[in-house]
C-alpha cells in the first residue's frame, strides 16, 4: 500500500500550506543527509518527505492528489498526460513555456549556509597515529528562540506579494517569436516565497546567531600539513531555516624533534663511535611504535642508511606503512686524553697509517705557534 503524503508530513488532509510548510522543514532539519551521514534509511526517508511536500505544495498536484491518489500524479485516470512539459521548460527557461503560460517553479526556498574554515594544530605523533582533535571557531547557529523560521513565537511569514510566494519574479517581453517570458529571483523574499512581518527577537528576523562553537574532529592516521577535512554540514547555519555549510579544517602538523617526514617514510640519524662502526655494536632505539633493537654490523661506514620496513607514516588510502630510513652518523672525538691518544696511534702503526705527529695540531695550530 503506498504511504499516505499527509501522513509522512504528518499533517492532517485540510492543512493550510504554511502548516504543511512548517511540517516539512521540521521534518527536513531532522532527516537531511548532511544532519545523517551514512544512513542510508534518513536519506530515503528525507526523500519520500521531499517528494510528498513537492507535490501537496503545488495547488493542482494536490488536487490532482486528493482525488486520484499518486496515480493520478502519473498520467492516470483524471491526470494530465502532458504534466511534464512543464519541468522540460523549466530546465532550459527556468521556469514556465518561453512564449508564456505554462507552471511556474517553486520558491526556492532559504539560501545554504556559508562554508567556513579552521586550521587544526597537530603534533607530530597524532599525525602519524591518528587522534581526536578539537577546532574552535565562531559560526552562524540556528535560533532556538524562533526554530530557524525567523518569525516571533506563535507567528508565522506571509507569502510574499511581489511574487506571489513562488520565490521568483518574471518579466515577458516581444520576440519575434511571440512573447519570452525570463525569471529570476524575486528581489522582495530573495527567493524564500515568503516575508517576515513579526520577526523573531532574538535573531531579529536571520534565523539565526553567532556563537562559539568547538567540535572534536578525528584526524585519520597519515595525514600531513595542508591535508584538508570536510565536515559535512558543520559549517553556519543557513538564514532562515536553510541548511548548513561545510566546515574545512585544514590540517598543520608540528615538526618532531628527530624524525623527518617524506611522503610515507621518516628519517633519523644514528650516532655512533669510531669503536661501534669499526667493531660493530647492538643498540636500543626508540622508534615511535617502541624501543627496537638495532644490530651495527662491523665496518659500518659513515651515511650508510638502514631501513626498518613497516615502521613509517601509515598510508591514507591503504593500511600499509612507509618505512624508518635511518642514517649512521660517525662521531670522530675532538679532544683525546693522554692514554687514549696512544691508543690510536699504536692502532694507526700497526695498520701503516700515516698520522700528525704530537702538538702539530694541523694548519691552525701551525699558525698560533708562529704567532707566539
Amino acid at each position: 500500500m503506498a504511504t499516505d503524503y499527509y501522513e509522512l508530513l504528518g499533517v492532517s488532509r485540510d492543512a493550510s500550506a504554511d502548516e504543511m510548510k512548517r511540517a516539512y522543514r521540521r521534518l527536513a532539519r531532522q532527516l537531511h543527509p548532511d544532519a545523517n551521514p551514512d544512513d542510508a534509511e534518513a536519506e530515503a526517508k528525507f526523500k519520500e518527505v521531499s517528494h510528498a511536500y513537492s507535490v501537496l505544495s503545488d495547488e493542482e498536484q494536490r488536487a490532482r492528489y486528493d482525488r486520484y491518489g499518486p496515480e493520478g500524479l502519473q498520467g492516470g485516470a483524471g491526470g494530465d498526460p502532458f504534466s511534464n512539459v512543464g519541468d522540460i521548460f523549466d530546465a532550459f527557461f527556468s521556469g514556465g513555456s518561453p512564449f508564456g503560460g505554462g507552471r511556474q517553479r517553486g520558491p526556492s526556498g532559504p539560501p545554504r549556509g556559508a562554508d567556513q574554515e579552521v586550521i587544526a594544530d597537530v603534533s607530530f605523533v597524532d599525525a602519524v597515529f591518528g587522534a581526536e582533535t578539537a577546532v574552535s571557531f565562531r559560526s552562524a547557529v540556528t535560533c532556538e528562540a524562533c526554530e530557524g523560521s525567523g518569525s516571533a513565537h506563535s507567528t508565522t511569514p506571509n507569502r510574499c506579494h511581489t511574487c506571489d510566494g513562488q520565490g521568483q519574479v518574471r518579466q515577458v517581453r516581444q520576440s519575434i517569436l511571440g512573447q519570452m517570458v525570463t525569471s529570476g529571483t524575486c528581489p522582495t523574499c530573495a527567493g524564500a516565497g515568503e516575508v517576515i512581518t513579526d520577526p523573531c527577537g532574538t535573531c531579529r528576523g536571520e534565523g539565526r546567531r553567532l556563537e562559539d562553537q568547538r567540535f572534536e574532529v578525528r584526524v585519520p592516521a597519515g595525514v600531513d600539513t595542508g591535508s584538508t577535512l570536510r565536515l559535512t554540514g558543520r559549517g553556519a547555519a543557513g538564514p532562515r531555516g536553510g541548511p548548513p555549510g561545510d566546515l574545512y579544517v585544514h590540517v598543520r602538523v608540528a615538526p618532531h624533534d628527530r624524525f623527518v617526514r617524506d611522503g610515507d617514510d621518516l628519517h633519523d640519524e644514528l650516532h655512533i663511535s669510531i669503536a661501534q662502526a669499526a667493531l660493530g655494536v647492538k643498540l636500543d632505539y626508540i622508534t615511535l611504535d617502541g624501543t627496537e633493537e638495532i644490530g651495527v654490523p662491523p665496518g659500518t661506514q659513515p651515511r650508510e642508511v638502514f631501513r626498518i620496513r613497516g615502521k613509517g607514516v601509515p598510508r591514507l588510502q591503504g593500511r600499509q606503512r612507509g618505512d624508518l630510513l635511518i642514517t649512521v652518523v660517525v662521531d670522530v672525538p675532538t679532544k683525546l686524553k693522554g692514554e687514549q691518544e696512544a691508543l690510536l696511534r699504536q692502532l694507526a702503526v700497526e695498520r701503516g697509517e700515516t698520522v700528525a705527529e704530537p702538538g702539530e695540531g694541523g694548519l691552525l695550530s701551525k699558525i698560533r705557534s708562529a704567532l707566539s
